[in-house]
């Protein structure tokens, strides 16, 4: 196979990649980080796998967004055709064209008839910068329609039989996302560069929160993330991701905001957890799992958690605090001299 147009960001570097997580709060690992920047310098599509909320999507925006590209989202689903994905024919504007009986139109197969859909307009994008691709839950549409990508992925280019071969000047950045419902081709995984995300954990999710959600208090985060943490030990249908962890915590800050909580108390107590389930769980099994007995282990998790918090909050606070009087008897000792 002939080699297909050079990426438009050879020269891609780590700190690029990173300043463009940042700027958008995204809490992304080196692998993550090392990924991203190979994609984008080698040209290669990246295949992205993991849980329902764990970010995938998100990954595809922060890249437009931190490049400075457009955004063409394509979402997939079962029984996807290419006349959806690649391009279809204004079939009503051709009628009126053919009924009109003007024979000073050449054709009604030109441009001029030509609906573009995501597959077509991210490869003739026609911006500053190659756009971003985000082909959305592939493992949703046929196996036909993963063919029919991989197709178009090889060499960035498509036939339209019509008005002839229409190739990218520069591929767009493309990112392809499975949540792993059915296994996808060898030769699809082959085209691109993998990368899982995982559940986060503890750590990585309290740090999301903090960049995600920064009204809420960092004690109030652990013991979120403790409580997530805990839940999705359990069997559950759909276990609750990033996402859902973010929308709670945005419940949980509104309801103590405006003082829907326990007043001075805690914040997350029996009542709010069991009144907020809906953020976290979206299967009516799940959320009638949550008894009395795992309410109650999720909020003993959530004290510890808290406790370990506030235990490591007192640290810091002592450490600046020694950092403060050995730099004012630093001053004392010069002033004196």
């Amino acid at each position: 196979m002939e080699d297909g147009p050079t990426t438009a960001h050879p020269d891609v570097t780590e700190s690029d990649v990173r300043e463009a997580f940042e700027a958008a709060a995204y809490v992304a690992e080196d692998k993550i980080v090392t990924t991203v920047q190979l994609a984008l310098r080698l040209g290669k599509p990246l295949l992205v796998e993991g849980e329902p909320g764990a970010g995938k999507t998100e990954l595809a925006k922060v890249l437009a967004a931190g490049f400075g590209s457009e955004l063409i989202r394509l979402q997939c689903y079962e029984g996807l055709t290419a006349e959806h994905a690649l391009y279809e024919w204004n079939y009503t504007k051709q009628l009126l064209a053919v009924q009109s009986g003007d024979d000073a139109e050449p054709s009604v197969f030109s441009e001029e008839y030509l609906l573009e859909r995501p597959l077509l307009a991210a490869l003739r994008g026609d911006g500053d910068r190659p756009p971003v691709l985000l082909v959305d839950e592939i493992d949703r549409a046929d196996a036909e329609f993963e063919a029919l990508l991989l197709e178009v992925l090889s060499d960035f280019q498509v036939s339209i039989p019509e008005l002839g071969t229409v190739a990218a000047d520069r591929p767009p950045i493309v990112v392809v996302t499975s949540n792993r419902t059915r296994a996808l081709s060898d030769a699809l995984k082959r085209r691109c560069l993998y990368l899982h995300v995982s559940p986060p954990s503890f750590e990585k999710e309290r740090e999301i929160l903090r960049r995600r959600v920064p009204e809420l208090d960092g004690v109030v985060a652990a013991e979120l993330c403790a409580a997530v943490a805990r839940l999705r030990e359990e069997p559950l249908r759909k276990p609750p991701g990033a996402a859902e962890t973010i929308d709670w915590a945005r419940a949980v800050a509104n309801v103590s905001q405006h003082g829907d909580g326990a007043g001075d108390g805690p914040v997350l107590t029996r009542d709010v957890v069991r009144n907020t389930l809906g953020c976290l769980l979206k299967e009516v099994e799940d959320v009638e799992r949550v008894d009395d007995d795992l309410l109650t282990a999720l909020l003993d998790a959530a004290e510890d958690a808290a406790a370990d918090a506030a235990e490591a909050v007192a640290d810091d606070e002592a450490m600046d605090n020694q950092r403060t009087d050995e730099s004012s008897a630093a001053s004392d000792v010069e002033a004196n001299r």
